[in-house]
């Protein structure tokens, strides 16, 4: 079995910082997904700088194969020295699940990261050592389907301190919560958002310290093929659809002309849906043998604009309300967000006559522009993509 990683955070500034003082990188390798949570000492300016290079320092190194030692030495060396406590800080953790089920997870000064599998709290075995005078806790296990990682920046714990409760919230405390959590989500993103939403409330929306939970959620390969655009050579349509149909995975036409394609070429009937509910996004259709079927530009543009909103960490229970929505893009953005690992993408470089026409607000490349972007913001979600021109 391949497994593949369903990965989301959720960072909360602390109250009156423009910046967050916490950083999260997810970096892809041929055999593996490693996950890095960086959290600098202090807040505002000076912690995002120390948590910025800590996370990139190790993430450049960790893609190119360098050892955990090799790379704590690095951030000893390299990161500056804060004036006040004349010392160079930042804490992290680093998470690394191989496609094969192999997992390896390294902390540094960060809480320990919540283990979550078949409803119960793990606790996995470490191994200690020391390293520029910095002891760092190490741990080797294998995963299985369904497992649940929550990593998170000590603001997670110290969370209501203060103010709501006297002790504010522990560890254990955050587990337990957790674990209820994962009861009732499937989805990295939702169970993200949940714990994050916690914590602000605790701190009753103003956060004493940058807080932030990654979520990691194990499970299999989940690819989603995304068919739009026909090919700028008619002669390829159908090597276009029947290699689109042929792909493993989930499979989605986004455009007119592409679904007009697809049906002509497998001899199916399209079937237009009529209760769509909302006048901005057009209605989708229905193919049978594929998973969803929507127009083109419309859709994928508001598609974008809500994966590039999740990017940005700006979920909460309204985004979640506008992705559970029955339209079109609403529907694609959900899929590509809660059940997509790697997503492959059949674009045709056909130019569409309705683009040409001045009354209508796209160029000709609008296509090729919203794809590239669809990309950019996957990959920076952790996906891997690949994108195919005909």
């Amino acid at each position: 079995m391949t497994f593949g990683t369903d990965i989301a955070w959720k960072s909360l500034n602390k109250y009156n910082e423009e910046l967050c003082g916490d950083m999260v990188k997810i970096v892809k390798t041929e055999d593996s997904d490693i996950v890095i949570l960086a959290d600098g000492m202090g807040s505002g300016v000076k912690a995002n700088i120390l948590a910025t290079l800590t996370s990139q320092i190790l993430a450049t190194m960790l893609q190119k194969g360098a050892k955990i030692a090799s790379c704590v030495d690095t951030i000893a060396k390299t990161l500056p020295i804060c004036q006040e406590r004349k010392v160079a800080y930042a804490t992290f953790s680093i998470l690394q699940i191989f496609r094969d089920g192999e997992a390896y997870l390294v902390e540094y000064d960060n809480p320990s990261c919540v283990f979550v599998r078949d409803g119960n709290i793990v606790p996995y075995a470490y191994t200690e050592q020391v390293i520029e005078d910095k002891k760092i806790r190490e741990y080797r296990f294998q995963v299985k389907e369904n497992d649940c990682f929550v990593l998170m920046s000590d603001g997670v714990i110290y969370a209501g301190a203060g103010q709501l409760l006297n002790l504010g919230w522990t560890w254990e405390s955050m587990a337990e919560y957790t674990l209820r959590c994962t009861k009732k989500t499937l989805s990295a993103s939702r169970l993200a958002a949940m714990l994050s939403g916690a914590c602000n409330d605790l701190y009753e929306k103003k956060p004493g310290d940058d807080t932030t939970v990654v979520v990691v959620r194990i499970r299999r390969a989940q690819i989603v093929n995304l068919l739009t655009g026909p090919p700028s050579d008619a002669k390829r349509d159908e090597t276009m659809v029947r290699s689109f149909m042929d792909s493993e995975g989930k499979k989605v036409i986004a455009g007119g002309s592409s679904s007009n394609m697809a049906a002509r070429i497998l001899r199916k009937e399209i079937i237009t849906h009529v209760n769509y509910t909302d006048p901005f996004i057009p209605p989708t259709s229905t193919i049978e043998g594929i998973d969803l079927v929507t127009e083109g530009a419309l859709t994928l543009s508001g598609s974008l604009k809500l994966l590039q909103k999740f990017e940005r960490s700006e979920f909460d229970e309204a985004f979640f309300e506008e992705l559970d929505q029955e339209n079109g893009a609403s529907k694609l953005a959900k899929m590509l967000i809660e059940e997509c690992t790697n997503l492959n993408m059949y674009v045709g470089t056909a130019s569409n006559a309705a683009y040409q026409n001045p009354d209508i607000d796209f160029d000709i490349s609008v296509r090729k522009n919203l794809v590239e972007q669809i990309k950019e913001v996957m990959e920076k979600l952790g996906k891997t993509v690949t994108i195919q021109y005909y």
